[in-house]
């Protein structure tokens, strides 16, 4: 069967509604996955795709949205089919519009997403490993956060960055100090999106919220905070709304460094380029 008869047949096996492709186009899908907008009709669907071998990564992000959605708080893409086809793996998503929305879009999004984090679990970690971006992320169950934070965040992504060939001279001092900047900090294990930064988060055309292409972990909430503001930062008026529901916890500011730290090392595993020293610079400045 043809790759797109394919995915229309499981349109309509997952959906229960006879669905075929009447339009086609291909849309943006971020720097990682392939991208297409397929409609009949007013239905339509989003639809991403990437090699047959990251099957497992679409299986994931749809397990990390049902996750997200399961708590009633804030809107995230419905995925409802996935598998592989002809050499690639794809998933589909209900098509949301997006639109520009209004500053009182963006302080739901700050209480959405603050009442999302008050979902909690006893320890950190999740069900599963997953990715982030296409780079695996390790999920074991763990009851230190600054131990989790330590082995399954910056020192996994530090081993990955020694295969690639970045040496970063100070990441063994880095490592003994994590659990003394983080000694005064005991956050709970909030539900988090994992990869919240501006291409993840956006505002349908009605006004509403909404937060995609996750992963997803229970963690300290600021992760999610602390990235939002690492390539380009939400409106003022999410953080304002966010603090007043949630308020975060004194030293976030200098916490938030180590945790962006994690997805700089994160880019250079996944792109190498200029990451290896902004990545250096981070570990220079919190050992400082």
């Amino acid at each position: 069967m043809p790759m797109w008869d394919h995915i229309a047949t499981h349109i309509s096996q997952a959906s229960q509604r006879p669905f075929t492709i009447e339009h086609r186009r291909p849309v943006g899908g971020g720097s990682v996955n392939r991208a297409y907008a397929l409609s009949h009709g007013d239905t339509a669907y989003f639809v991403k795709f990437n090699d047959a071998a990251k099957a497992a990564m679409f299986e994931v992000e749809a397990k990390g949205l049902e996750e997200m959605a399961q708590t009633d708080t804030i809107r995230v893409p419905k995925p409802l089919c996935w598998g592989t086809v002809e050499g690639s793996a794809y998933i589909v998503l209900e098509w949301l519009a997006f639109g520009y929305g209004t500053h009182g879009s963006w302080e739901t999004m700050g209480e959405h997403l603050a009442a999302m984090h008050r979902v909690t679990r006893d320890a950190f970690g999740w069900d599963q490993n997953n990715t982030i971006g296409f780079i695996p992320q390790q999920n074991p169950w763990t009851d230190s956060w600054a131990a989790f934070f330590r082995d399954h965040r910056i020192g996994y992504q530090l081993k990955l960055a020694r295969k690639r060939g970045g040496h970063f001279p100070q990441q063994d001092a880095l490592l003994q100090a994590i659990p003394e900047l983080l000694s005064d900090h005991y956050p709970e294990p909030s539900l988090v999106h994992g990869d919240l930064w501006s291409g993840n988060a956006a505002v349908t055309e009605d006004g509403e919220p909404v937060i995609f292409d996750p992963a997803t972990y229970y963690g300290d909430r600021e992760v999610d905070l602390a990235m939002s503001t690492l390539f380009g930062s939400f409106p003022k008026e999410f953080y304002q709304a966010y603090e007043a529901a949630y308020p975060l916890s004194p030293g976030y500011e200098r916490r938030k460094q180590l945790y962006n730290l994690y997805h700089i090392i994160n880019h250079f595993n996944q792109f190498g380029g200029g990451y290896l020293s902004q990545a250096s610079g981070m570990i220079d400045r919190l050992l400082r």
